[in-house]
This record gives structure tokens, sequence and C-alpha cells, in this order.
């Protein structure tokens, strides 16, 4: 069972390391097109995830009351790490004009940080699902949400490493400050875990406490980076096969 807990928890993190050592072979960066389909990507892996992997257990588990006010809850938490912290949305280009004592490249790293939050969360919450003593959720469905969420974290990686190698850091410091925004997944996680399965009653409400978090940041964040200005529809296409694909991993690992 450890071995099996331990996998759910780091697979996330193994995902933005991967996405970050992606650093030693693009010299380029990624293109504007790139960029928005990475982004749509992402935000559609979390909404199939937020839905298939966290609300519709909870549902199960109580009813859709205790899912909304979770979900609504998760949202308000977000909103607050949102208006209390500096940071700014994930591309390098929005760090323009920003008035903080940070840099571009440091407000970049702490938003994608401030986002893997909520999925270490989701995944915790749905680990502590997977063993709970009335059937919770199957372990798979729990695996198949840490495995979306992995997907998604690589491009994050690389969104997080090429920024600052292109702001003069080398490739080693770029990837090593690419992985450690990640490092808040398998930490989150294992917090999550812990409470819940201490409080084993509050199980549905926090699961869809992760997917409120997780949703706000899709809407806040991901949706309007992948919309805006040209090549909208690239982005749209990236979140459709990011949706279509978790929803395909949920229902073969679930």
């Amino acid at each position: 069972m450890a071995m099996s807990l331990t996998v759910l928890f780091l697979v996330p993190f193994i995902g933005t390391l991967l996405g970050s050592a992606a650093v030693y072979f693009f010299h380029k960066g990624i293109g504007i097109r790139t960029g928005k389909v990475i982004t749509g990507f992402a935000g559609g892996v979390m909404i199939a995830a937020s839905v298939w992997s966290l609300l519709l257990p909870a549902i199960d588990e109580s009813s859709y009351y205790t899912a909304a006010a979770g979900f609504l809850l998760g949202i308000a938490f977000l909103l607050l790490l949102d208006t209390v912290v500096p940071h700014i949305h994930a591309t390098a280009e929005k760090a323009e004009g920003k008035a903080s004592g940070l840099s571009r490249s440091s407000l970049l790293m702490l938003a994608v940080t401030l986002h893997n939050i909520p999925e270490g969360m989701a995944v915790g919450a749905a680990a502590a699902a997977s063993i709970a003593a009335d059937g919770g959720i199957p372990y798979t469905s729990a695996l198949a949400l840490s495995l979306g969420i992995a997907l998604q974290n690589f491009p994050e990686g690389l969104i997080v490493s090429m920024p600052l190698y292109r702001a003069g850091k080398n490739k080693g410091r770029a990837f090593l400050e690419g992985t450690l925004s990640g490092i808040v997944e398998p930490i989150g996680a294992v917090i999550a875990f812990i409470f819940v399965s201490m409080l084993q009653s509050l199980l549905p409400l926090l699961l869809s406490f992760a997917a409120g978090a997780m949703f706000y940041v899709v809407v806040e964040e991901l949706i309007p980076e992948a919309s805006e200005g040209e090549h909208s529809n690239i982005g749209t296409i990236g979140a459709a096969v990011g949706f279509a694909l978790m929803m395909v991993l949920d229902g073969i690992f679930g």
C-alpha cells in the first residue's frame, strides 16, 4: 500500500521534472501557437479531472449540496491566495509592467507553484478516498488523476524553465528551479492525504474542494491565456484534446 501511495504522490512531480528537463533540448523557447496548445491542453485535463475524478465521486459519497459547497470553498481558497500573493499569469509576456519587487521569471515560477497546490491536494484527497474503509473511489481512478496531472505538468515545467533560461540563468539552474515549482505537489498531496484520512466524514467535501481549486486555476489563468489574441482556436483544440484524453484515462483506469 505504501508503494502504491508513493506512486500517486510522485507521478505528477515527475511530470514537472521531465518538462523542466526539456530546457536542455529547446534552445529557442516555444512559439505562441505551441504555448496556446500547451495551456489549453492543461486546462482541458484539469477540467475533466475535476469532474470525473473529484466531483462525481464526491456526489456519489454524499450529495450535490455537499459537493457544491466544497466546490465553492475551493474556489474561495484559491481566490484568497490569488489576492494575497503577488504573481502573474503563466506567461512571461504577462509580467511586463507588473509592479512587484520580484523578477519576471520569479513571478512566473511563483504563479505555476501556486497553481500546483490544488493539484497536489486533489491527488492526496483521491489517494485517501482510494483506501477509505467504505470503498471510496478505486485506486485506478486515483492513478488516472495522478497521470492526468502529470501530463499537464510536463508543459508547465517547460513553461517555467525556458523563461528562466532566456532570462540569463544556465540550463542547470533553470532546470532546478522549474523542477522546484512542482515540489509543492507531493507535499500538498501528503498533507491532504493525512488530513482526509483523519477526517473520513469530510472526504466528499474535500474532494469537491480540490475540484473547485483546480477549476479556479483553469478559469482565472489557463482559459484567458489560451484564448487571448490570435490563434485562440489552437488553444481551444488543445483544451478539447486534454479534456478527451483525461476522460479516456479515467474510463480506462476507473
